[in-house]
């Protein structure tokens, strides 16, 4: 069962900073999850379309420029990152979910996925998600090599076909909409199935029995210490 830090260590550090980011890694994860925008010619790590809840300033992420964007504090003293500074921080050390939010992004994330694979990267060590069907498979069409995860929360009765239509690789689904036959449902169409977000030790217990084949945590040493104790 993978580990993945949900927005790096939520529950230790602001969410999709760099501070979070490291210490999702100094905790141990396998693999670091965060979010992207493409604000401004820029793939920005946030998860808001709205900057109060996360930062000191106001307003929708989309009519920001990145400089304004690059000045407001986004907790401890923190900016929002880019994309590239947050590959920095990881340095091949866990592997990179990147959850496309918004519109537009997938170019440019490609295009970065593949300039760091050029500089030593593994391409598995890339997984691109989204809510967006539209971007994920414009993902696809780009490179048919990038791993795709489709996002879920619930059972549309289109799934399977999205899945079949972007050649996915995982299916992502909250936890609360997980059971042996969603799962064994899911294997058999060739999926792996993470699931988002367990903080509990009982959800993360429960997670494991069922079988799933990673869990999105805000504590992830808490899934590394379960999954250690098996």
């Amino acid at each position: 069962m993978l580990c993945f830090g949900h927005r790096g260590a939520k529950g230790h550090a602001p969410e999709n900073t760099i501070r979070s980011i490291i210490k999702g890694l100094e905790l141990g994860v396998d693999w670091i999850e965060i979010d992207v925008f493409y604000i401004d010619g820029h793939l920005v790590v946030f998860h808001d379309e709205t900057l109060e809840r996360t930062t000191n300033g106001r307003g929708f992420l989309r009519d920001k420029t990145f400089s304004f964007l690059r000045s407001l504090d986004a907790g401890e003293g923190e900016r929002i990152p880019t994309l590239q500074e947050v590959l920095d921080a990881i340095a091949g050390r866990a592997g990179l979910n990147i959850e496309i939010k918004g519109d537009n992004a997938a170019s440019a994330v490609v295009n970065l996925i593949q300039d760091r694979a050029r500089s030593g990267w593994g391409i598995d060590s890339f997984l691109v998600s989204s809510f967006n069907q539209r971007e994920i498979a414009r993902v696809r069409q780009l490179d048919q090599r990038v791993r795709i995860g489709v996002l879920l929360d619930g059972f549309p009765n289109c799934y399977p076909a999205i899945v079949d239509t972007v050649s996915a690789y995982s299916v992502h689904q909250n936890i609360e909409h997980i059971d042996e036959l969603f799962i064994a449902d899911a294997h058999a169409l060739g999926l792996k199935v993470f699931a988002y977000t367990a903080n509990h030790p009982q959800e993360i217990r429960r997670m494991s029995t069922l079988g799933v084949d990673g869990v999105f945590s805000d504590y992830p040493e808490r899934v590394l210490s379960i999954r250690n104790s098996l």
